[in-house]
C-alpha cells in the first residue's frame, strides 16, 4: 500500500496543472470539457495502475498451502535435529553407563580380595 500511495503522490505532478489551471479560468465551454476529460483521463490510468500495483503486491504473497508446505519443511527440518541430538546423547549416556559398569565391576574386585 505504500509503493500505491508513492505512485499517486509521484503521478500527481504529472498533470499538467497550470495548464488546466489557465484552461480552467478561461471563458469558453470547450475549455472546461478539456479540463474534465484530462483529469477523467489521468484518475483512470492512476486506478489502473493502482490495481496494478495491488494484484502484483497480492501475488508476492504465498498461498496457504504454501505457507503450510514451508512450515511442514520447519518442522520435518526441526524434528530431524532433535532427532539426531537425541541419538547423539543417547550414545553419550551409554558410554557412561559402560563406564561405570567397569568402575563398579573393579570396586567389586578389589573388595573380594579385601
Amino acid at each position: 500500500m505504500a509503493l500505491v500511495a508513492a505512485l499517486e503522490a509521484a503521478l500527481l505532478p504529472c498533470l499538467p496543472a497550470r495548464e488546466l489551471q489557465a484552461i480552467d479560468r478561461s471563458p469558453h465551454p470547450s475549455h472546461q470539457i478539456d479540463v474534465e476529460r484530462h483529469a477523467r483521463d489521468f484518475m483512470e490510468a492512476a486506478k489502473k495502475l493502482q490495481l496494478y500495483f495491488i494484484s502484483l503486491q497480492r501475488e508476492d504473497q504465498p498461498t496457504k498451502a504454501e505457507t503450510l508446505r514451508k512450515e511442514i519443511a520447519m518442522m520435518e527440518e526441526e524434528l530431524r535435529t532433535k532427532s539426531e541430538l537425541i541419538e547423539k546423547q543417547e550414545r553419550l549416556i551409554k558410554g557412561w553407563r559402560s563406564e561405570l559398569e567397569e568402575q563398579l565391576n573393579k570396586i567389586n574386585s578389589e573388595l573380594e580380595r579385601v
